[in-house]
């Protein structure tokens, strides 16, 4: 019997009504994986290749021939937008077969949620922070409630298994279970997964379930993507200046898009977009025909195989649609002039960027007479406002734009999108893929304009800050996944003393009084918690006495003490993900502004248009004690979106080696990229890890990613700062790092000295500065300092991928490296 002839006829009947020809390779693999076995299942597809359906049709189908007797199915989801939206969606079609759907958030009504707890049935749509608040405050219904469950599906995993949100929901996945005597299957849906096979190991942990993960080939398909480049001020790059000054050989390819299967309810249909296949070289002039300026196919270095994703750019004439206001910022002018007209979404790396790029979109409209035609998205916003934008923007007659930041890179239905542009590069593929994906949905396919913004380099400027390392990072974001499908793989080895702290509190606060042995039983127990020893745990619980978060009863027994019930009756509690906590900035007596989550002592900070060292960090009043300095700011600093992985800064590299053109690059891009390419061949930046900038000056380029480059960077302050006579340090993370060394040591010297510590480093709180205790997570101040040292040290510092580059350059320059590699290399 086949998927659809197993579908209840209520399905079946909406799959006819929706004009449906066929059902997904993705709807069929699933549907065989649920029907045909009791295992977990992991869904890993594309945007819009209607994952939720493959999951819930089955499910349905099940609930229809046989009713659980309470909430049979349990959705999860990151974000009470996509809940709502989801929402809608399975409401009228569980409507047919009298299904009740359920949702259960911060702004569902009280009526609704009596109602559930009257009558449980059905699915009911939640997120992790109000699961969280309904095992606390619910404790002696989750019987009741879920004693029929039968299936957890969780929506975009791979934003979940970012942080501890990830290991919270599955803690709170597991606590259930437990609570309601049930073992439900748990199902995954992700668009952007990498590695998926240690996702799967992690879903199934603990619950004697192997995972299927279905392998679906899906269709070939054609992205429409552009990225272009803008200096802030002064002269744009320009080819003329930077012509290639050698043959290149070239071979174009036509991206012919396969025909595709009937679409699913969220899915498109492929437009067929055809290049025109050319063969030739490029000579040191500067390009002029149309094939050379707008290649509607797909460069491939000769020799490269060109895989299922093709590139097709916008036309010539697609580039002008509406005139900026003079003096208009080259790269928000140019934003501004490709949106009129179109329904777009764009992307921002923060909210503070959303915030300047609407108030100057909204500028120009003002200046040019015009209505506005710009809404803003991100998390700061009231549920209210982010509503109302969503709302606007799905009426498709009104050509709207909305920027964004990660809000809107989950499958939040914002209507009709015709064009994406990134300003920026993101910092995952990961996340390029998901907004990539919100386009491209309705007959069309994905497009993408990246904007890259970048200070003109001043005359003086050291070699390694002329390079534009953003335009670099997009190039190796969209080739990582053109030539390899290769995506971030989540990080799920870390040592989460936060998350501990947080679920320590959260089951005593739901179960109430526990003895020890029962408190570390059910706390040691949860999987994420797999790597904490029982002697981390005393040590915590010992802290959370002390300091009146936890009490002893007469018999012996462990409550929440009245400092903790401060933490847990606040609202706040629910969410271990970190809001943004403003620390007030002074050098001496002035207060220079605020920042959010500061980096530790002896860092710098940009504020008020200085650079500014990190004296003292009073995490209790929120202050950050600076003195004025020269230099530059680290890119990054923490556990946040900034995590690069290493073979990001690997392919970045490669893009300056090597002479292929990338056919999504706009003229300035071309021209830019040129220019550093000229610059790392006549510096040498890519032959050799360590550069002179003359003097003792030196530039240390690591290409390895955030925390593997955080663990190199201490490595030679604290271990090898002496014997280098090492002098300023300052770093521009990941990217590179400059500093002064004493005369008369060279190239050779630095890399056997640096090779003996890294031989020597054995424990990775030696990379810990003496006073630092370098707080990331929510609930990191409430644990003891010596555990929150020790998580760093040991979960977030990539140690083993740093000791593997080491080892890499020892090996190249015939330095023994006398340590047996015992850690294996992060991702």
């Amino acid at each position: 019997m086949s998927v659809f002839d197993r579908y209840a006829p209520f399905v079946q009947d909406f799959i006819y009504e929706n004009g449906w020809d066929s059902l997904r390779g993705i709807q069929v693999a699933a549907g065989d994986a649920i029907f045909n076995s009791d295992d977990h299942v992991l869904l890993c597809a594309s945007t819009a290749s209607g994952k939720t359906e493959a999951a819930f049709f089955p499910i349905l189908t099940e609930f229809w021939e046989n009713p659980p007797a309470s909430v049979g199915a349990i959705y999860v989801g990151p974000t009470k937008a996509l809940i709502n939206d989801q929402f809608y969606r399975l409401t009228g079609l569980c409507a047919r077969a009298d299904i009740p759907v359920w949702h259960w958030h911060g702004d569902v009504s009280a009526s609704h949620k009596a109602k559930l707890m009257k009558h449980p049935s059905g699915i009911l749509q939640i997120t992790p922070e109000s699961l969280e608040a309904l095992l606390m405050h619910r404790h002696a219904a989750i019987s009741s409630l879920f004693c029929d469950l039968r299936y957890v599906v969780i929506d975009e995993v791979h934003s979940l298994l970012r942080g501890d949100r990830g290991g919270q929901t599955i803690c709170l996945i597991e606590r259930l279970s437990r609570m309601a005597g049930v073992d439900p299957r748990r199902i995954g849906l992700s668009a952007t997964m990498g590695d998926p096979e240690s996702v799967g190991r992690f879903l199934a942990a603990g619950t004697g379930r192997n995972t299927v993960i279905p392998k679906v080939e899906e269709p070939p398909r054609t992205w429409r993507l552009s990225m272009e480049h803008f200096f802030q001020t002064g002269p744009q790059a320009t080819e003329l200046s930077f012509a290639s000054t050698s043959p290149t050989e070239v071979e174009v390819l036509s991206t012919q898009a396969a025909p595709s299967p009937t679409p699913a309810i969220d899915g498109p249909k492929p437009h067929p977009m055809a290049g025109s296949a050319v063969k030739g070289r490029e000579s040191n002039a500067a390009p002029t025909a149309r094939a050379c300026l707008f290649p509607r196919a797909v460069s491939q270095a000769e020799g490269r195989e060109c895989l299922s994703t093709g590139i097709d750019m916008p036309e010539p004439d697609d580039l002008l649609d509406d005139t900026a206001p003079d003096g208009a910022d080259p790269a928000i002018g140019y934003v501004f002039e490709h949106t009129r007209g179109r329904k777009c979404l764009v992307f921002t790396n923060s909210r503070e960027e959303a915030e300047e790029v609407t108030t100057t979109l909204r500028r120009y409209c003002e200046v040019n007479r015009e209505p506005d035609r710009f809404l803003i998205h991100h998390g700061n916003l009231s549920a209210s406002i982010r509503e109302s934008a969503e709302e606007l923007m799905r009426d498709d007659s009104a050509d709207l734009s909305i920027v964004a930041t990660a809000t809107l890179e989950l499958g939040i239905d914002v209507g009709r999108l015709e064009r994406a542009f990134q300003i920026h590069a993101p910092f995952t593929v990961s996340g390029f893929l998901q907004r990539m994906g919100r386009t491209g949905r309705r007959e069309a396919p994905p497009e993408m304009w990246f904007v890259m913004r970048e200070e003109q380099p001043e005359p003086r400027a050291l070699t390694p800050e002329t390079l534009p390392w953003e335009l670099l990072q997009g190039i190796a974001l969209v080739q990582l996944y053109r030539e390899e499908h290769w995506v971030e793989p989540a990080r799920l080895d870390r040592l989460p003393y936060s998350l501990l702290c947080h679920q320590t509190l959260a089951i005593l606060a739901s179960e109430g009084e526990l003895t020890p042995p029962q408190l570390a039983t059910r706390v040691l127990t949860l999987t994420p918690f797999h790597r904490i020893s029982a002697n981390d745990f005393r040590v915590l619980l010992r802290h959370l006495l002390a300091h009146d978060y936890v009490e002893t009863t007469e018999t012996g027994g462990l409550i929440v003490g009245l400092a903790g019930e401060r933490v847990t009756n606040n609202y706040k509690f629910y969410a271990v993900f970190r809001e943004s906590v403003e620390y007030t900035v002074r050098c001496d007596s002035q207060e220079i502004g605020t920042l959010c989550a500061p980096p530790p002592p002896g860092e710098k900070v940009a504020i008020a248009g200085h650079v500014w060292l990190v004296e003292e960090v009073d995490h209790k009043r929120r202050l950050l004690y600076v003195t004025q300095v020269k230099g530059r700011v680290p890119a990054y600093f923490g556990e946040c979106a900034g995590d690069i992985n290493t073979r990001v800064l690997v392919r970045m590299r490669q893009a300056l080696e090597e002479s292929t053109p990338y056919a999504y690059l706009r003229p300035q891009a071309r021209a830019r990229l040129a220019q550093a390419r000229h610059v790392a061949k006549s510096g040498g930046l890519t032959k050799s890890p360590l550069v002179s900038l003359g003097g003792n000056m030196w530039c240390l380029f690591p290409w390895l990613g955030s925390y593997a480059f955080l663990a190199l960077e201490r490595l030679l302050k604290i271990r090898c700062a002496k014997d280098l006579g090492l002098k300023g340090p300052d770093s521009s993370r990941p990217y590179f790092m400059t500093f002064v060394m004493r005369e008369g040591i060279t190239e050779q010297a630095f890399f056997e000295i640096l090779t003996g510590a890294a031989e020597e480093l054995g424990d990775p709180m030696d990379l810990v500065y003496p006073a630092e205790v370098p707080y990331f997570e929510k609930y990191d101040e409430l644990v003891p300092e010596e555990l929150v040292r020790k998580g760093f040290a040991l979960g977030t510092l990539d140690v083993a991928g740093m000791k593997a580059r080491v080892r890499q350059w020892a090996n190249e320059r015939g330095i023994i490296w006398a340590e047996p590699a015992q850690i294996v290399p992060a991702d």
